[in-house]
């Protein structure tokens, strides 16, 4: 009964103010089922030769154990700087796996997998000078397709004798990358389906069980057509990768000078993805995998948004609406140890990753470190901005937020989001959690918000310095140490848990109920 005079009271309470209620109610003794984990299977970064470097693997390593991604995916791996291909005099193949190998092998010693996207042209075996990014990934078709096929196939055939055929049976193979897009492929739709043809038979020649999709197109394209080429040329399909960003257009912009701004409606990914599940489900193939293999609020590498504490909550919003939709969405990008313009040159310039090159974690890494925590039976729950979930052991997490996209006019993000934004009041949110066993409870309590685990706007205010001395990564690094703003014993006698908090815009709230 405690509970329910919070609840009637809040509600009297915010009424005389003007003020709005929202109710996250549950019962312990009424699961909705298993807690759907599609926002921590497969995370994103740049390149393959990146992961070979000391930083990138420490911050890939400390991710994985706070964020529990599954499976890692790269542009890359047959690039040049990989190795992987040369020819003699004589034209002939010259194979080193060695580089491939260092960085699989770090991999899967962190238990991540590699989610492959065989991408670029190796430039022995390059049609044309055409390339992309300050690395120079060549986007041309081969020059020989008996030889590219052959190329596969060795690799896959190196990869199942190094690591076995049970355990690469488990990774994925994606042809290319974004194929749609110009700057990404030298060719046509059809030219794009007979490479897609050609890498999918060698592969499939190895090992008829190994997982081939594509076609990772920009903006969800080519997703029927691909489903249909396949069927009508009875060429393997074993999934459905493709790409969506929040802002308008399908873009490059390796310099960062391109000016984007959030699309008005703050649920166009969700939309996106139920359609290409739609496709997929009216398709020859209804039970197709489908796999968002990047995705993200911005396309730009220099868009501010990236960084702020307002992400936290669109990517809540995203991967909450998405529940159901697709079987994995991978994050552009864990790091900002990121190349495609060259060298990362200030600390907090609009990259894609959860964490900055001097290893701060932005806002968005707390979203992902909190869905990491939930524990695996989500209990049924009307409200959507939020999931509540227990433990076979009667440990219970509540995880909510608010999001709320600002009122930013025509102003691009590149200059809206360069400045100190304060949120405006969210209102008053009630938890009321029933059946809950009674005993003593950690009670942990985070909070990412307007300054809350907010490093961006630390770093704002410290006047936007373009080199960070080793105390102000220390202070952001503080400022950002994801420590709770509750942690305490508490006793249940009642078999409830109630409690409420005042929200601001975009606040995410993580509460914990740690069963002694």
């Amino acid at each position: 009964m405690k509970g329910f005079f919070l609840i009637i009271t809040c509600f009297i309470y915010c009424q005389l103010l003007g003020q709005q209620v929202r109710l996250i109610s549950a019962d312990m003794n009424k699961p909705a089922g298993p807690l759907k984990t599609v926002f921590n299977e497969c995370v994103g970064a740049g390149r393959a030769n990146e992961g070979l470097r000391a930083d990138w693997q420490q911050q890939l390593a400390m991710t994985k154990k706070e964020c529990g991604f599954r499976y890692i995916r790269f542009h890359g791996i047959l690039s040049d700087d990989m190795g992987v291909y040369q020819e003699d005099s004589h034209g002939q193949p010259i194979y080193n796996w060695q580089y491939v190998d260092q960085l699989y092998d770090f991999l899967l010693s962190i238990k991540v997998k590699p989610f492959i996207e065989l991408s670029f042209m190796p430039n022995a075996l390059k049609s044309t000078d055409q390339t992309i990014f300050w690395w120079k990934g060549n986007v041309s078709q081969p020059s020989s397709y008996k030889k590219w096929a052959e190329l596969i196939k060795q690799m896959v055939k190196h990869l199942e004798a190094r690591y076995g055929r049970k355990e690469v049976a488990l990774w994925y193979f994606e042809v290319w990358n974004e194929p749609n897009l110009t700057h990404f492929f030298a060719g046509t739709q059809s030219d794009y389906f007979n490479l897609y043809k050609i890498t999918t038979e060698a592969i499939k020649e190895v090992f008829s069980g190994y997982r081939v999709g594509g076609p990772a197109t920009a903006g969800s394209k080519w997703i029927t057509e691909l489903i249909t080429y396949c069927a009508d040329n009875h060429v393997p399909i074993d999934f459905i990768a493709t790409h969506e960003y929040g802002v308008d257009g399908l873009g490059l912009d390796v310099a960062g000078t391109k000016l984007v701004r959030l699309r008005d409606d703050p649920d166009n990914i969700i939309k996106k993805v139920a359609m290409i599940k739609d496709k997929i489900s009216k398709s020859v193939y209804p039970k197709l995998e489908l796999h968002m293999t990047e995705w993200n609020s911005s396309w730009a590498p220099k868009d501010p948004f990236h960084q702020t504490y307002q992400q936290a909550a669109y990517v809540l919003n995203t991967i909450k609406g998405t529940e159901g939709l697709a079987n994995s969405m991978s994050y552009w990008t864990f790091t900002d140890i990121f190349e495609e313009g060259g060298p990362v040159l200030y600390p907090f310039s609009g990259s894609f990753g959860l964490i900055n090159f001097q290893g701060i974690k932005k806002p968005v890494y707390d979203a992902y470190k909190y869905l990491n925590e939930l524990s695996p039976i989500e209990l049924k729950n009307t409200d959507k901005s939020s999931w509540v979930c227990r433990s076979s052991k009667g440990d219970a997490q509540i995880l909510f937020w608010d999001f709320s996209q600002a009122d930013q006019g025509k102003a691009p993000d590149q200059e809206y989001y360069r400045n100190i934004l304060p949120p405006k009041p969210g209102g008053k949110v009630v938890v009321n959690l029933k059946n809950i066993p009674n005993g003593k409870y950690r009670l942990v309590v985070n909070q990412t918000g307007y300054q809350h685990n907010d490093v961006y706007t630390s770093y704002l205010r410290m006047g936007t310095p373009e080199q960070l001395s080793v105390e102000q990564v220390i202070r952001l690094k503080h400022a950002g140490n994801g420590l709770p703003i509750v942690d305490k014993e508490i006793i249940i006698s009642n078999h409830e848990f109630s409690t409420n908090y005042t929200m601001n815009q975009n606040d995410v709230y993580f509460i914990k109920l740690i069963r002694r």
